[in-house]
C-alpha cells in the first residue's frame, strides 16, 4: 500500500449536533435521564425474569437477551453522545472509533433478527398452541441465540476485520457517533467490498427479519380474529402490541438510516439515529413491563420478598 493512502491520523472529531447552549443543557438533561432508565429499566427487567421460575419460559428467554442487548447497544453510544455534547474538541481515538462501530453493528444486527424470532415465537404461540412446546424448545432457544450471535458477527463484524478500513482524507466525522456510513465518507480506496457487504448484510439483517416478523403477524391477526372470546382477542393483541411497538420503532428508523441514505437525508440520519439509539432501548422495559401482568405480577412478589426480609 502506497503511503498517501495509509492512515494518517489517530484520532477523529465528531461535529455532533451544532446547537447553542441552552439547546444543548436540554438535549443533555433528556439524553441522561433516558439513559439511566434505561439502564434500571433494562437491569430490573432482566433481574426479574432470571429469578422468578414462572418466567422462565421461551418468550421470556428471548425478552431477557432482548434488554441485555438494549443495555449494551446504548451503553456503546450514549455516554459518549454525553461526554461530547459540551466538549469543543469532541474527539474519539481511531481504536475506539473502530471498535464502536464494529461493537454497534453487531449489537444490531442482533436485535434486529432475534425481533425476527420474538415474532415466529409469537406466531406459534398463537397459531399452534398446542405445538408450542414442541417447536420451541429450550434447545431451539439455546440455538437460535447462538446463530444469531454468529450470523450478526460474520455479516456484520468480520468484514471490517478482514477489510479494515484505510483513511487518508479528512479525520472529521458528520455524526455524533462512528456510524460505518459517517467513516465509508472520509474512507479512501476502493469501497466496493464495504457497500456490497452492506447491501448483503442488509438483506439478511433488515429486510429478511422484516419480512418474517409482516408474515408472522399477518398470521396473528387472521389467527386472533378466529377467536370468539372478547377476552381472548384483547389479550392476544395487548401482548402482540407490544412487540410491534418495539419493531415499528426501531425498525423503521434504523432501516431509514442505513438503507434510506440520500442527499436529501444524509443531513437528518444523525437525528432520526437518535430514536433507535436512545429512545428504543427504553421503551422495551416499558412496555413489556407495564403492559405485562405476569411481569408485574413477578416484579410485585419480588418486593413482596424484599420488604419481607428487612
Amino acid at each position: 500500500m502506497e503511503p498517501s493512502n495509509q492512515t494518517r491520523f489517530n484520532y477523529f472529531i465528531l461535529i455532533g449536533f451544532s446547537w447553542n447552549l441552552q439547546a444543548s443543557v436540554v438535549l443533555f438533561v433528556i439524553t441522561f435521564t433516558i439513559y439511566i432508565l434505561t439502564i434500571q429499566g433494562n437491569c430490573l427487567l432482566l433481574v426479574t425474569i432470571i429469578i422468578s421460575p414462572k418466567l422462565h419460559t421461551p418468550m421470556y428467554y428471548f425478552l431477557c437477551n432482548l434488554s441485555f442487548l438494549d443495555f449494551c447497544y446504548s451503553s456503546t453510544f450514549v455516554p459518549k453522545l454525553l461526554t461530547d455534547i459540551f466538549s469543543e474538541t469532541k474527539r474519539i481515538l481511531l481504536v475506539a472509533c473502530l471498535t464502536q462501530m464494529k461493537v454497534g453493528l453487531f449489537l444490531g444486527a442482533s436485535e434486529c433478527v432475534l425481533l425476527a424470532v420474538m415474532a415466529y415465537d409469537r406466531y406459534i404461540a398463537i397459531c399452534f398452541p398446542l405445538y408450542y412446546t414442541l417447536i420451541i424448545s429450550w434447545r431451539v432457544c439455546r440455538y437460535s441465540t447462538v446463530i444469531i450471535s454468529i450470523g450478526s458477527f460474520i455479516l456484520c463484524t468480520l468484514p471490517t476485520i478482514v477489510k479494515p478500513l484505510v483513511f487518508c482524507k479528512e479525520n472529521t466525522l458528520n455524526h455524533y457517533l462512528c456510524e460505518v456510513l459517517a467513516l465509508l465518507e472520509v474512507a479512501c480506496g476502493d469501497l466496493s467490498f464495504y457497500k456490497i457487504t452492506i447491501v448483503v448484510a442488509g438483506i439478511f439483517t433488515l429486510l429478511a427479519p422484516l419480512l418474517l416478523i409482516l408474515v408472522s403477524y399477518i398470521c396473528i391477526v387472521i389467527s386472533i380474529l378466529k377467536i370468539h372470546s372478547v377476552g381472548g382477542r384483547s389479550k392476544a393483541f395487548s401482548t402482540c402490541a407490544s412487540h410491534l411497538t418495539v419493531v415499528l420503532l426501531f425498525y423503521v428508523t434504523i432501516m431509514i438510516g442505513y438503507m434510506g441514505q440520500t442527499k436529501s437525508l444524509s443531513s437528518y440520519i444523525k437525528y432520526i439515529s437518535l430514536i433507535y439509539i436512545v429512545f428504543t432501548p427504553l421503551i422495551n422495559p416499558l412496555i413489556y413491563s407495564l403492559r405485562n401482568n405476569e411481569v408485574k405480577e413477578a416484579f410485585q412478589r419480588i418486593l413482596t420478598l424484599f420488604s419481607q426480609t428487612k
